[in-house]
């Protein structure tokens, strides 16, 4: 019979390989920097699922007409 724990649900790692990349985060990065990173991680995938949600908006574009001579005379020689 298979152990229930083996069953490697997330990201196709058990849980000994999960806790020791979490440890080597926390030695990497620090305890006190840590959290900082997580709410970053979590406002960033916040922004992503809001943008996969609402379409993006499209701002009109001014068209911008140059001043440019409709006579051939108000032309400056070449």
């Amino acid at each position: 019979m298979p152990c229930p724990y083996d069953s490697r649900p997330m990201f196709g790692m058990g849980f000994g390989e999960l806790l020791v990349v979490l440890v080597i985060v926390l030695v990497v990065f620090g305890p006190g920097r840590l959290p900082e990173m997580m709410g970053h991680l979590g406002k960033g995938l916040q922004e992503f699922k809001k943008g996969l949600r609402e379409p993006p908006e499209i701002q009109p574009q001014r068209l911008v007409m140059a001043s440019h001579p409709t006579k051939a005379q108000d032309r400056p020689p070449i």
